[in-house]
């Protein structure tokens, strides 16, 4: 199976009662509260499950790693570097599994059918069937049914048991087809047409599928949940592989629908198998960083569902464009040559808000999440130009425009770097090498030292070939970012080292971000001194790991202010949103329900925070009065935003009230990617309420005016001393339509059943013994 690097790339980088609100009982005003002391700020449960967050989470909702892993060091593992095409291999064994919390294993993909997969087993099957004979490391740990990277995962996982292994589905090159078991790319829709059909409806019988497929499939292989790597569910047009466009574009007005259908999906059937399970298993996410992307995903609604969600914060210049610039740069500059064609630093309305570094897209997501559920990216390999013209040691120069890789889907790209500057390259449909000047960071740290390491013969050079120039390393502070530039080539290559990783390491730590992920393991680096000269090692792990592991706790709150401890059922809902390149300004409709009991007066005044990702300038067409009240941050951001939130207010007008069930909608404006708006409140009759959707820890589900109704008391249980007579049932009887409270006995079928948590129209009987309904014996 060709695997290669590109997957990651993007073509187009320019750019105590949540439960209870999830089961439905709020529509009596009544707050059946399941126990969620574990569970994380924010995210959703499955309705009607007590999902067992407290084997993954700590009763903050903070993940528990080890004591020596207070934030996440998560690696993907590539399944293609396996030694056999005669390249290096890096195994399992290679992990630096005592540095890492997490695996993400690369990659699964969407069969024909709709279901996860990773081929036919057999013993050329990397996944489950290959084996490693007299590799020390790994040999196959024979109790297990299954061979491969696989059986040497769950064998270290032994080893490991703070270190979770989720297995990652689509990629680059995966999310619109897969790759057959002789190789070859069949084109059958992969993600987008699984959750999306061709006229742009959800498609959730196909989703429906998948999911089920996805949970029996970390119950067979041992997994501790699931990354969807969907690259990109976005209205953007020719966003993502071109090899798909002629399914992709065709769905784009439903891809972000579909998107959020397939992860609330997995979300509540992997809730409900944890629970059978007694364990909690992991939904992540790996998503777009670049601001062009972004703005096509709406308001990204599906971070709720999810764990935690993994920035690709790198791809952010390459040779799909002329714009030489840093691969994954932490702040902005001012001076970003791309963002600067585009206007984004003259056009008043942005603010002059660059965003195309790890920095904003850090922040977009922190408009949704707390920091703890946000982990940055890191690029373990290099991407760069040649013929590099203008400034500064390359950096912010042009490279020459020139005819695009055969089935890139562009008519004009940037001269991308090859040969030995392009060790990790792709090939083309044509199959030639595609430039890119992609390489693992050990062998551009032998460019650096201007050192031909003994393995280029494995990639087809000989083994007298001689460096052309000397390859200076370069580094910008404000940028966070280090490059290789070679003057006499005018090749570029943007790298990343110690210096870079420790900065961003303590950036992590400085903001309470949850972690790091990192694309891909294979490509870290350290010195082999016997040889003299860099291989593949654990160098820049190591720096994250030992700067981690005496680390404060990470944030787990998403709000920064103190928000009211009573939430009502009013919601909230961006929608409408113009699709693609007429999507600017970011223009939705934003619509206000009431599901509460009580009408909203005139006047009732609501608040939100969004994110500093976009511009303090949001505003509403309709006659609300929306007003920023409060900014954590102005101006540009070069050096990095200033804080997390800015928070808006509006108003009912006086003459307009909401009564139980109505819906208002106004016309919103802003003018840069946020994600969902988050920190909710409402005021009205000297009261002011968190609102029920935002899932915040510790807030009680309310009726205004009403108070917090209390659970029905449980109907009292037979006594263990007494039989009932069998038939003679004087417990009240199930019904299809009521509600049940936890605690709660019914009697049904001549049995009586007790209630573990809220439930309704679940039938005694039918359940099963992890089910809500436990059998209390005959009556």
């Amino acid at each position: 199976m060709q695997s290669p690097t590109h997957r990651r790339a993007s073509l187009l980088a320019v750019g105590a009662a949540a439960a209870a609100l999830l089961a439905g009982s709020l529509s009596t005003g009544v707050s059946h509260a399941a126990p969620e002391s574990c569970r994380p700020d924010g995210l959703y449960s499955a309705p009607g499950v007590d999902v067992p967050y407290c084997s993954v989470y700590d009763t903050d909702g903070r993940e528990k790693m080890g004591a020596d892993h207070q934030r996440r060091v998560i690696g993907y593992f590539t399944g293609w570097r396996t030694g056999k095409d005669g390249a290096p291999a890096y195994l399992v064994s290679d992990i630096p599994w005592d540095k890492v919390t997490h695996i993400n294993y690369a990659f699964a993909h969407i069969d024909a059918a709709n279901r996860l997969s990773v081929g036919a087993d057999g013993e050329k099957n990397a996944a489950t069937g290959m084996t490693w004979p007299g590799v020390a490391g790994a040999e196959m740990d024979p109790a297990l049914p299954y061979k491969g990277h696989f059986n040497l995962l769950t064998k270290y996982k032994k080893q490991h048991p703070d270190v979770k292994a989720l297995i990652s589905v689509g990629g680059w090159a995966e999310t619109g087809g897969y790759f057959d078991d002789s190789g070859d790319r069949v084109p059958s829709g992969g993600f987008y047409s699984m959750a999306t059909h061709a006229d742009g409806s959800v498609n959730q019988a196909g989703i429906d599928t998948f999911a089920d497929s996805a949970v029996a499939f970390v119950k067979k292989y041992g997994f501790n949940g699931v990354d969807i790597d969907y690259e990109y569910p976005t209205t953007m047009k020719d966003a993502g592989n071109p090899l798909d466009h002629s399914i992709s574009n065709a769905r784009r007005a439903g891809l972000v629908k579909g998107y959020a259908a397939l992860m609330k999906t997995l979300r509540e059937k992997l809730d409900r198998a944890g629970a059978a399970d007694g364990r909690h298993y992991l939904l992540t996410v790996a998503a777009p960083s670049s601001g062009y992307l972004l703005r096509g995903m709406e308001t990204f609604q599906v971070q709720k569902y999810l764990d935690y969600v993994n920035i690709m914060s790198y791809d952010l210049h390459g040779a799909w464009n002329e714009y030489v610039g840093p691969n994954a740069s932490l702040f902005d500059d001012g001076k970003d040559a791309e963002l600067a064609a585009a206007g984004v630093y003259s056009t008043s309305q942005y603010g002059g808000i660059g965003y195309l570094n790890t920095d904003w897209a850090y922040h977009y997501f922190r408009g949704s999440m707390p920091a703890g559920r946000i982990n940055i990216g890191l690029p373990y390999y290099t991407r760069g130009f040649k013929n590099v013209q203008g400034g500064t040691d390359g950096l912010w120069g042009r490279a020459p425009s020139t005819t695009c890789p055969a089935g890139a889907g562009l008519t004009k790209c940037g001269d991308g770097a090859v040969g030995i500057d392009n060790l990790w390259h792709d090939k083309d449909t044509a199959g030639n090498e595609s430039p890119a000047g992609s390489n693992p960071m050990w062998h551009a740290k032998n460019l650096e030292k201007g050192i031909v390491g003994d393995y280029v013969t494995r990639y087809g050079f000989p083994a007298d070939t001689k460096l052309t120039g000397a390859y200076v390393r370069k580094y910008d502070s404000t940028l966070v970012a280090p490059w290789l530039w070679n003057a006499e080539k005018k090749v570029f290559l943007s790298t990343e080292d110690e210096q870079s990783v420790a900065a961003k390491a303590d950036y992590v730590v400085d903001r309470g971000i949850g972690g790091t992920m990192v694309w891909e393991l294979a490509g870290d680096y350290g010195w082999n001194a016997a040889k003299g000269q860099y291989e593949t090692g654990d160098t820049l792990t190591t720096a994250m790991y030992d700067r981690f592991k005496s680390a404060s706790p990470y944030g787990a709150k998403r709000s920064n202010t103190v928000l009211p401890t009573e939430a009502i059922k009013v919601d909230v809902d961006f929608g409408q949103f113009p699709l693609g390149d007429s999507n600017y300004p970011i223009s939705p409709k934003l619509k206000i329900t009431n599901n509460s009991k009580a009408t909203l007066p005139g006047g009732t005044e609501f608040r939100f925070d969004y994110a500093t990702s976009a511009p303090a300038n949001a505003k509403d067409q309709s006659g609300f009065g929306t007003t920023v009240v409060r900014s954590d941050h102005s101006g540009n951001n070069v050096g990095g935003l200033d804080g997390d939130f800015h928070r808006v207010a509006l108003k009912l007008p006086a003459w307009q009230t909401l009564a139980p069930g109505a819906s208002v909608e106004l016309d919103f404006v802003y003018y840069l990617p946020t994600s969902t708006p988050s920190n909710w409140t409402v005021s009205f009759g000297g009261k002011t309420y968190a609102l029920a959707g935002d899932l915040a820890r510790g807030t009680a589900v309310v009726e205004p005016g009403g108070g917090t109704s209390p659970s029905p008391s449980p109907t009292p249980s037979p006594s263990p001393t007494s039989t009932p007579t069998p038939g003679a049932c004087t417990t009240p009887a199930w019904s299809a339509s009521a509600e049940y409270g936890g605690g709660t006995t019914v009697s049904h079928r001549s049995h009586i059943w007790k209630s573990k948590w809220w439930t309704k129209g679940e039938e005694p009987g039918t359940t099963g013994e992890w089910g809500v309904w436990q059998d209390l014996g005959a009556c």
